[in-house]
């Protein structure tokens, strides 16, 4: 089966997005545990670096943009608060009815109403981040 460009860009950036969960949880926990850096400002290094890292990989690899540096940094990080504000209030919407309150056993594990409504809002995220930086932060590479 042969992927077209955009299904292959899509898992790019998928792979991107792994790469980056993994690096702002090893930022968190080195931070934390060997450094002895206060707990919130770790997080705060480690959502930094992996924004860092998605820019850089995204704009190289996935996208392989060559417009104007400055103004992709400032779309891409706009475009990280209104994604990142969408999926937020999913969840709170979500967790905020009687669903939001449930448990749902799977047999082999249990899932919250607010743990189904966080991987539905990351659903949401990584599909509008993909789209808006597909189509305003790095536009130039088509």
């Amino acid at each position: 089966m042969k992927l077209s460009v955009e299904s292959y860009r899509f898992l790019k950036y998928c792979m991107v997005g792994v790469a980056n969960t993994l690096l702002t949880l090893l930022v968190i926990y080195v931070c934390k545990s060997f450094l002895g850096i206060d707990p919130y400002l770790s997080n705060a290094l480690g959502y930094a670096a992996g924004v860092i890292n998605s820019f850089i990989w995204n704009r190289a690899w996935v996208f392989r943009s060559h417009g104007a540096a400055h103004w992709e940094i400032i779309r891409f990080l706009i475009g990280f608060g209104i994604c990142y504000a969408l999926q937020f209030a999913f969840v709170w919407s979500v967790s905020s009815t009687p669903f939001g309150e449930k448990e749902f056993y799977l047999g082999f594990m249990t899932l919250s109403g607010y743990g189904i409504a966080t991987l539905g809002g990351n659903v949401l995220y990584t599909a509008c981040n993909f789209l808006y930086n597909r189509i305003v932060t790095f536009r130039s590479a088509r």
